[in-house]
């Protein structure tokens, strides 16, 4: 070759230019970048605030660990979206592919374990065996996006294993043995086993995924296509404006264009955020209340399915036992995840080290992912079962079990927030199998009490006084 011209450059190879430069800076002060940034992610799909922050985090990622024995750790974060036909999944896959310095995009029917890993083939000049890296290799310290994850043959399916853990590849083909990295991101989107949810069915029946490949996602969100009438309306309304205009709706504030999200995230980057003793202290809290919480819902579960077994009602194949096997427990690579959420948010602020706020943002990034998991797990009987919240698994009226609720998602982790909004707490509510009216009723009751207060526009929940 006379001359090579690299089109995939990492982030510590790009060059700031100086129409960039006066922008990269006045963003780096504002102090509502993590929300702009997260916004700023494709802002013509509608909605979908907490699965943005969480690709925003993956974008940015952890710095990676290396022990003294050699061992490594790895930093980048891997996330599933997982979720009806029709709630802008891939489209959020092209968008994190054109932002990312080195995204690769595939999908499970175009990928053979071969085309993702590595092939050997025959040079037809030489006539030597040579190595031809795959998608997960030209992906290296970049992410790669595989579309239709669930379409992928077993056999191919299992070639990412090792990836998403060790973040190399191991060969022996054809006489050629060796090891390639493979140090990427995974961002996959997939749909239910049915096609659609099911919820007569149990997660780990829709999500047909062998729970040694879940426990590798760091997180994972199942998006569901709820009928409630204000979402339906708005999203409409933004659908149309931005089939009429070709882009999106205003958003309050200059969109940060993909190029300057680049640069941004290439300046967070250099950092490499450390844990002090009592943010390690407050995180251990965190995680063992955590896993306490994870035992309480399965047995709760599990009884529910077990009563449904011995009234003669079909719940699937798989037995009460395996209804939650892989799906949202809490796992020690919980922990790990937990870590590298917070890291990735420390280097969102520029921050040479974790404190507590970090910690709390990547608790309420995975109550978030893994209340939509769980709100799914007894489907419209958590009604009859009060698994809303607290420890009690007897019955509980509406309004009872939706202020329990409320004054749980005032809690994330060990801090307490008394602002919720609406559309999140609408999600949650819908997702127990409650309606919206049953939602207005119960924040008409404790208003009249002075207990909480929803604004004219409907976009917050106020507490007046902490949720006891």
């Amino acid at each position: 070759a006379l001359h090579i011209h690299q089109m995939k450059k990492q982030y510590n190879q790009m060059e700031i230019t100086p129409e960039i430069q006066p922008q990269l800076e006045a963003l780096c002060q504002d102090p509502d970048v993590y929300s702009k940034l997260a916004t700023s992610i494709a802002p013509e799909i509608f909605g979908h605030d907490d699965v943005k922050k969480a690709l925003l985090m993956q974008l940015v990622g952890a710095p990676t660990k290396s022990t003294k024995d050699g061992m490594m750790i790895r930093g980048d974060i891997n996330i599933c979206l997982m979720g009806d036909p029709g709630v802008a999944k891939s489209q959020l896959l092209k968008f994190i592919t054109k932002v990312a310095p080195r995204g690769v995009y595939t999908t499970g029917r175009g990928s053979s374990g071969v085309g993702l890993t590595a092939a050997v083939t025959k040079d037809p000049s030489t006539g030597e065996m040579i190595l031809e890296g795959g998608a997960l290799v030209l992906a290296d310290n970049g992410i790669c996006c595989i579309d239709e994850f669930d379409k992928m043959d077993e056999s191919d399916r299992t070639a990412i294993h090792e990836v998403m853990e060790q973040q190399t590849i191991s060969i022996s083909k054809a006489g050629i043995t060796t090891t390639l990295n493979a140090r990427t991101a995974i961002l996959a989107a997939a749909n239910p086993a049915y096609g659609r949810y099911d919820p007569r069915r149990s997660p780990s029946e829709n999500i047909n995924l062998p729970a040694s490949l879940l426990s590798r996602f760091d997180i994972l969100f199942l998006i569901l296509d709820h009928p409630t009438f204000d979402s339906d309306l708005l999203l409409a309304q933004h659908v149309s404006y931005v089939h009429m205009h070709s882009t999106h709706p205003a958003l309050g504030f200059p969109v940060v264009e993909p190029q300057l999200i680049r640069h941004y995230i290439a300046a967070a980057r250099q950092k490499e955020p450390t844990v002090h003793k009592d943010v390690a202290d407050y995180l251990v809290s965190a995680y063992v209340q955590l896993r306490q919480q994870s035992k309480q819902f399965e047995e709760v579960v599990q009884s529910h399915y077990s009563g449904r077994r011995q009234q003669g009602l079909s719940f699937g194949a798989k037995s009460a036992s395996s209804t939650t096997q892989g799906i949202g427990q809490i796992t020690p690579r919980t922990l790990l995840a937990v870590l590298r959420l917070a890291q990735a948010h420390a280097r969102i602020r520029l921050s040479d080290k974790v404190e507590e706020v970090d910690i709390d943002e990547a608790l309420r990034l995975m109550d978030s992912a893994q209340h939509t998991l769980e709100a799914h797990s007894t489907t419209h009987s958590s009604k009859r079962l009060g698994t809303g919240s607290g420890n009690s698994a007897g019955p509980r009226s509406t309004p009872d079990a939706i202020f329990a609720l409320l004054r749980q998602m005032t809690h994330v982790g060990g801090a307490m927030t008394l602002e919720l909004t609406y559309r999140d707490v609408l999600e949650r509510v819908v997702a127990k199998g409650y309606s919206e009216q049953d939602l207005l009723n119960v924040v008409r009751m404790y208003e009249d009490i002075d207990v909480l207060v929803l604004n004219q526009s409907r976009t917050k929940i106020t507490f007046l006084t902490p949720p006891q």
